[in-house]
């Protein structure tokens, strides 16, 4: 099955991904509703439904599109008792409150259409008090044909009580978890993984997958994935370095990339951080602010560790729908956003936006950070759209930024600068991270002829290379500038 190892999908160096928890992103007509549901508006609360559903997304691909999005990661869209669905009922139903199966594939077809992808998320270290064959055990205990497929200490099961007497995620009887030594246990994840990606999903996000210890399980998942479609991307939820997961080849194409998101944070919050809100983000701690030469050895680092072809697919992120949003973490300052964007459009890997983050969108922890998208234009942040839309189309326009090498060539201080390249073409990146302008002199390492003059791509201003430098360039506070 080797023909399925070291490499990853082309797709995924090129995407830019929008993350989408679906209670909460947009509510359809269309969708027949069962009874009440919270104000759209209101606080989020940890067990209240909102009501966004499948057609609701399906009636914003234009916007999806127009930000420059072109593939989606779905929080849990299975049928389930929780409005974040990682409780999961049936792997094979499309909860009724999303619309059911009809209005995924109605989705799925129009973002196809659009060359928009989906990624879906595929719970399958747990279930729930509601999973059918766990619903039979709790009915008929060891005479059920499903007894071994959990770790029951003992009859009867007591699914609802503070000590629960069965294996379950972190404690909580609500998730029973599957015994995945069981063959046919194995075989119906193996089947659910690929019958979504039969019917055209283009790749599954996996959640807490270091809970399934066993590389022989993940091995296994990847080739029938990949078997039934080369292109689809796997990406695990491990937001520790991933050498295990991602070295082989065998396992993963990426993991989602806290790792990243802690250095993004400790360098563009700086002294902005709020380090009570960042404390045990991911179960990392909160970060203390780093420099320039930190954070460029850092960035350096976390495409080294991995084999490039794997670097190259990380699914990079500023925050998800697990940790505070990152315009919280940084007190508000759009500013600090702005120039985190800035860095992750012109990095190496698929850069991520969690819904709502490029409308100015705060929420500090759970259930805060999972807030209604306020379809309001007046509450957005015209401002902030605007600029992740260039830097996404730049992004898009320029294939240094999202295939070329990265090289730091400048960190001092709060200043950092890094050169992409892709055969004759270079960009230069230069962000200045300080609250007051600073006047630096940038190496340029012969990507540029000598009088080459340098465009600012978003902003005024441009330069002329002399001696293999720019000499003496002034940057203003809190501003980055992506040269070409």
């Amino acid at each position: 099955m080797s023909q399925h190892h070291n490499r990853t999908p082309d797709w995924v160096k090129n995407a830019v991904f929008y993350q989408i928890f679906p209670d909460r992103f947009a509510w359809s007509n269309q969708v027949v509703k069962p009874g009440r549901f919270e104000d759209w508006d209101s606080l989020p609360t940890p067990d209240g439904f909102k009501g966004g559903d499948l057609l609701g997304v399906y009636e914003k691909l234009d916007y999806l599109e127009d930000l420059g999005i072109t593939a989606i990661y779905f929080n849990p869209i299975f049928k389930s008792a929780s409005n974040h669905r990682y409780h999961t009922y049936d792997y094979y139903l499309v909860d009724p409150l999303l619309g059911r199966n009809e209005a995924f594939f109605t989705l799925l077809e129009g973002a196809h259409k659009r060359n928009i992808r989906i990624v879906l998320d595929g719970v399958f270290n747990h279930a729930s008090r509601g999973f059918f064959p766990f619903n039979h055990v709790m009915e008929l205990g060891d005479k059920s044909p499903y007894y071994d497929w959990f770790n029951i200490r003992c009859l009867p099961l007591n699914a609802y009580s503070s000590k629960a007497n069965y294996d379950c995620w972190w404690n909580l009887p609500a998730l029973p978890k599957l015994n995945v030594k069981n063959p046919h246990v194995r075989r119906y994840i193996m089947d659910v993984a690929r019958y979504w990606i039969d019917k055209g999903i283009d790749g599954w996000r996996l959640d807490v997958p270091f809970e399934i210890d066993d590389d022989d399980f993940w091995e296994e998942f990847r080739d029938v994935v990949k078997t039934a479609n080369p292109e689809a991307y796997l990406v695990g939820e491990i937001p520790y370095e991933a050498q295990r997961w991602l070295n082989s080849g065998k396992i993963f194409d990426a993991v989602m990339n806290y790792q990243l998101a802690h250095i993004i944070l400790a360098f563009f919050g700086g002294n902005m951080i709020n380090h009570k809100l960042a404390e045990g983000m991911m179960g990392l701690h909160a970060p203390h602010p780093a420099n320039a030469a930190q954070f460029a050895e850092r960035t350096s680092q976390l495409l080294e560790i991995y084999p490039k072809e794997f670097s190259y697919a990380q699914m990079n992120l500023l925050d998800s729908h697990d940790m505070p949003r990152f315009l919280s973490l940084v007190q508000g300052d759009v500013c600090r956003l702005k120039l985190a964007y800035l860095f992750l459009m012109t990095y190496p890997g698929a850069p991520t936006i969690y819904y709502g983050d490029e409308i100015g969108l705060t929420g500090g922890r759970d259930p805060d950070n999972r807030k209604s998208f306020p379809w309001d234009k007046d509450t957005w942040n015209m401002d902030l759209l605007d600029s992740v839309k260039e830097l996404i189309m730049l992004r898009q326009s320029m294939p240094a930024l999202r295939t070329g090498s990265y090289k730091p060539v400048y960190a001092k201080e709060r200043v950092v600068a890094y050169l992409r390249r892709e055969g004759e073409n270079s960009v230069l990146v230069v962000i200045n991270a300080d609250d007051s302008a600073q006047t630096v002199t940038i190496p340029l390492d012969d990507a540029f002829e000598k009088n080459t003059e340098l465009q600012d791509q978003v902003g005024p201003r441009n330069f002329i290379v002399e001696d293999n430098k720019l000499l003496e360039i002034t940057i203003p506070a809190l501003t980055g500038m992506i040269l070409a």
